[in-house]
């Protein structure tokens, strides 16, 4: 159901306020660059830090921009299961195509926790959902055999993949065979994990080379592997530089030196650092972003 590269969308903000105008642009460009689908309101996004009112608000602009033109799936996980279950809730009345939950972070709940609260999620909602595993943000690391048990849930169809472990993606690729959709949640394991039976990613780095993301991941769907390698050594700088620090401080930073943004974060995310943000800036001239 949801394939190919998927951008993880920043949130852009003007004086404080969630800068609508620069949204509305740059799914404009995502879509017009080739990008298979739009994820709003994620880490990338900044979702830790928007009001409910925003993170709603954000969700609905989205869908009212994208018009069907791609999927939408929205971020709409927390480590409360009520939370995530009107987050939920509200996506699919908004008429978003699917809804990202990651983990509960800080609860670290147990394997039959995980399954529990996301069974629950999806029994509340009637949508599409994609489960996140990324245990660097959030403390628990949800196991392939987790998943497993998670297929028997009807609508639960696909899976962000963080752990950094090819080895974990080749697991639950083998446990569910196509059951579940395996995406990848870090940008450099994108090839790899294809390789093992994943069938894209919900990128970072698609923010500031939406079009080189989806040639890479339709390279390899086609069956040019020596192109889709090709494009992953070239992107190999960018996704490095993108986590010189915490996302999404680097991409914010990008996509302000490209002119998209406003280079606006929340608190306690702040500015670069200077030497990083050098270090940025010369791999984005490199590779003729900026």
């Amino acid at each position: 159901m949801f394939t190919g590269s998927l951008v993880a969308i920043v949130t852009p903000f003007k004086n404080g306020r969630v800068d609508e105008r620069a949204l509305g642009d740059l799914i404009e460009w995502q879509i017009a660059n080739g990008t298979d689908g739009i994820v709003p309101c994620g880490t990338t996004g900044e979702s830790a830090t928007l009001s409910h009112e925003e993170h709603e608000r954000v969700i609905a602009f989205t869908v009212e921009v994208v018009k069907r033109r791609v999927p939408v799936i929205a971020g709409t996980g927390s480590n409360c299961t009520d939370e995530a279950i009107a987050l939920t809730r509200h996506a699919n009345r908004v008429g978003a195509d699917g809804a990202l939950l990651i983990t509960p972070y800080y609860n670290k709940p147990t394997q039959e926790g995980l399954f529990r609260h996301f069974k629950a999620v999806a029994e509340a909602a009637d949508i599409p959902i994609v489960l996140y595993n990324i245990p660097g943000r959030t403390g628990v690391n949800m196991l392939p055999a987790t998943v497993a048990r998670l297929t028997s849930v009807q609508n639960i169809v696909a899976i962000k993949e963080g752990s950094g472990a090819v080895q974990q993606a080749s697991d639950i690729v083998q446990m569910c065979g196509d059951r579940i959709t395996v995406l990848s949640g870090d940008d450099p394991l994108t090839l790899p994990m294809m390789a093992v039976g994943a069938k894209g990613v919900i990128t970072v780095t698609a923010n500031i080379a939406p079009a080189d993301m989806a040639r890479l991941v339709d390279a390899f769907a086609e069956g040019r592997i020596e192109e889709a390698r090709r494009l992953h050594f070239k992107l190999s700088p960018l996704f490095a530089a993108l986590f010189l620090e915490t996302n999404p401080i680097p991409v914010k930073a990008a996509l302000g030196m490209m002119g998209k943004i406003e280079e606006e974060l929340r608190l306690p995310l702040c500015p670069m650092g200077r030497e990083n943000r050098d270090k940025l800036a010369r791999v984005m001239k490199e590779y003729g972003l900026i």
